[in-house]
Formats: C-alpha cells, structure tokens, sequence
C-alpha cells in the first residue's frame, strides 16, 4: 500500500450488503463470545433474582404484607400481587448503574480494545472502509443495549412467575389490564430503555476512537457516566438537568399509566438521538482522521 493512499481506503470494487452483513454478524459473534461480555450479562441476569428473592424474604407474611407503603421504585409494592412487576422493577434498579455501565464498557472497548490488541489495523487493510467499520461497531454496541435489557427483562419475568403469581395487573393509573396486554407493555418498557441507552453508547464509541487503550476508555467512559448522573441530582443545575441523558431515563414507568403519557418518553428519545448525533458525528471525525499505527 502507497504512502498516499489512507489506511482503510477500498482498494478495487467497494464490499457489496452481504459482505458489511458478514462484518456485522463476525463483530457481534466476536462480541458476544468475549469472557467479559458473558460475565456482564450473567450480573444483569442476577439482579431481577436478588431483587425478587429480597422482595419474598421481606413480605414472607404473605402477598402485599409489606403495605405497599416502604420507599423504593413505585412499582416495588406490587410485585407481591403480581410477579410481573418484577420485570418493571428490575429494569429501574438497573438502568441507573448496571445497564449503562455494561453498554459504557462494550462501546468503550469497541475501536480502543481493537488498536490496544493490534487488530484495528488488519480490519482497516480489508475494504472496510473506516466508516463502514465504525457504523458496524456502533451497530453493535446497540444489539448488545438491546441484548442486556431483554436478558434483565427475561430474568425478571422468570424469577417473578417463580415467586409470585401471574395474573391481570393493575396500572399505574388504577386502571386494570390483562396479563398479556400487561407483558405488551413490558415488551414496550424493555425496549424504551433499551433506546435510553442510545446516547451512553455514542458516547463510549466517541471516548473510544480517542486512545489506543480499552480500558481506559472503558474507565473513561464509566467515569463519565457516573459524573453526569452525579449532576443531574443537583438542585441547583435544575436548569441544565433536563439536557443530561440520564434526566429522562425513569419516564419509562410513564407506559404503565392509563393512558400512556407520552411528553417524557418523547423528550428522552429527542434527548438520546441528539447525543447519538453529536458523539457520533465527533466519532467518525476523530476516527476518520485518525492515525493508525497498530
């Protein structure tokens, strides 16, 4: 390859749709098989079961013995009555750490894990193209936001329908709703978090691109995280709140009202496409012009 010619530039014929499927489905398969993939999965598959095995041990009396009136997310009282809510509960108490710490440490290793091994190179030599390649690690860093959310929200389900009974649910609304329009709407849930996490993983792509290090991108990427929902509890940011990422991320609970109130779903989906744009647009230009040595 001549000095003139960039790095990852198609050298002939570009690579057809079944060639970039082919790199899509070897970067999720090369993903997914990773140790440290498996373990964060195994984490967010445990926490519905401790959740659900505390909420037994607590109201061991009977279902609803704990009066409903003890602090926690508003759907913590209802597990007892119906395992279901195990799933919506399980969801708030991962969103705030569990799940974007995951997304934070796959999207931070995606491009920085790659130089760091010495294989980013080898992946830029085949007519990759370094946009083609940087769509696909994005691409796959959100199947893995989808993946870890459906495995907490499985988890759930199982453990609730081991513990608790099943049955029609009661909205937070008052409003009563079949079991099977109730796992609808925890399809929905499942998915709408899932998209919250559309921002975090633009933002560990971006961390990503800037050094040669995984785990100091992942590191970087957490810390981040970690400092932005800091702020966002902050009173006297009240005024910049509604711009962190994380601001909107419990308005999920809002698809269990009847009806749906939409205003907070909107505004988080606004919120997590504009920062997919910015750090994404800051990756690609930081990653394009990259110089790649390893």
């Amino acid at each position: 390859m001549s000095r003139a010619e960039p790095l990852g530039a198609p050298a002939g014929r570009r690579p057809g749709p079944l060639w970039t499927f082919g790199l899509l489905r070897s970067e999720l398969v090369t993903t997914l098989r990773r140790w440290r993939t498996l373990a964060l999965l195994a984490v967010l598959a445990t926490v519905p079961v401790l959740v659900g095995i505390a909420v037994r041990i607590e109201t061991r009396g009977g279902p609803g013995a704990d009066g409903g009136g003890g602090e926690g997310p508003a759907f913590m009282a209802q597990i007892t009555n119906n395992g279901l809510f195990l799933v919506f509960t399980a969801l708030a108490a991962t969103l705030p750490f569990f799940l974007p710490m995951a997304v934070g440490v796959v999207a931070g290793d995606s491009i920085a894990g790659e130089a760091g091994a010495g294989t980013l190179r080898y992946l830029l030599v085949a007519p990759a193209g370094r946009t083609r390649l940087l769509l696909t690690k994005y691409a796959t860093v959100m199947a893995f936001c989808l993946l870890a959310t459906l495995v907490v929200a499985v988890s759930a389900l199982a453990t609730g329908a081991l513990l608790f009974p099943l049955g029609d649910l009661t909205t937070i609304s008052g409003t009563s709703i079949t079991f099977t329009e109730g796992l609808g709407r925890a399809l929905l849930i499942a998915l709408a978090v899932a998209a919250s996490l559309v921002g975090v993983a633009a933002l560990g792509l971006f961390v990503s691109t800037l050094t040669n290090s995984g785990i100091a991108a992942m590191a970087t990427t957490v810390g981040l995280l970690i400092t932005v929902q800091i702020l966002d509890q902050i009173p006297q940011l009240h005024a910049l709140r509604p711009y962190f990422f994380p601001h909107y991320w419990l308005s999920f609970a809002d698809l269990m009202r009847d009806p749906v109130y939409w205003d907070d779903l909107v505004k988080n989906l606004a919120l997590q496409a504009l920062y997919a744009a910015v750090f994404g647009s800051a990756a690609w230009a930081r990653f394009t012009t990259k110089d790649i040595s390893a």
